[in-house]
């Protein structure tokens, strides 16, 4: 119930808290499992959270994207074939501990500081910083990979998102829409592979009205949240699920 709920507050409020809904899944699940019980509540989570967000998404940076996650996800299938559930598991916290450590170095060389951050967001017209075509690949490529492999990338994308200096709504409406498509985009693998059955269905079937109040709660908390505040949160809770996938 407590990883249903960290969805919903995820799919509206802060992504980084994705992350610890997918290792509470995979303590109590087989990874493999897991990850498909996962899946249909992370779709209808995407619903709610493009409804709430839809105005605010950039468009052209998630066309950028599309191509390489749609490659990673295919090399994710592959991995979930091919690997055990340890195997899977550490995978997933190396790569987003990685990715968090990345994030911070480039932070330390002056890529943007804590202090000015927010107020550098995004400028007069409110249009936010464009990462570079390669930047855009390796992050696309290892979203799309973690998302088919963990459901885990929603950390990723908050990261490349935080990176592009994004205002928080433009954040939650461009990874809501992202994400709905990603995720659609990978049932009928999920469901070839067999990690979608009528038993995970029927526990998502369970756990909707958690999901539902985790709906509630983010978009009540979203509001009090600044977008320092709003940055640290998803950085915290992106390394705290990390070294929980590590174990």
């Amino acid at each position: 119930m407590t990883a249903a709920v960290l969805v919903g507050i995820a799919k509206t409020a802060i992504g980084g808290v994705g992350a610890i809904s997918v290792a509470l899944f995979a303590a109590v699940l087989p990874a493999r499992e897991s990850s498909g019980a996962l899946l249909p509540l992370l779709i209808v989570g995407d619903l709610f959270a493009v409804h709430a967000y839809r105005r605010h998404v950039d468009w052209p940076a998630l066309l950028r994207l599309f191509p390489s996650v749609a490659a990673g996800v295919l090399a994710g299938v592959v991995f979930v074939a091919r690997v055990d559930d340890t195997v899977m598991r550490r995978t997933i916290g190396g790569l987003l501990l990685a990715v968090v450590c990345v994030h911070l170095w480039q932070r330390r060389r002056g890529a943007r500081s804590a202090a000015g951050a927010p107020a550098r967001a995004a400028d007069a017209a409110g249009e936010p910083r464009r990462a570079g075509r390669g930047i855009a690949f390796c992050y696309g490529l290892l979203a799309g990979f973690t998302t088919m492999v963990a459901n885990a990338g929603g950390a990723v994308m908050s990261l490349y998102l935080l990176a592009a200096g994004y205002a928080m709504l433009t954040f939650l409406g461009t990874a809501a829409w992202f994400f709905l498509i990603v995720n659609v985009f990978k049932v009928p693998f999920s469901a070839g592979l067999g990690l979608i059955t009528v038993d995970s269905l029927t526990l998502n079937a369970v756990l909707l009205p958690a999901l539902f109040l985790g709906v509630f709660l983010g978009r009540a908390g979203v509001k009090r949240l600044d977008q320092s505040r709003f940055e640290r949160l998803v950085l915290v809770f992106t390394v705290v699920s990390s070294l929980n996938l590590l174990r």
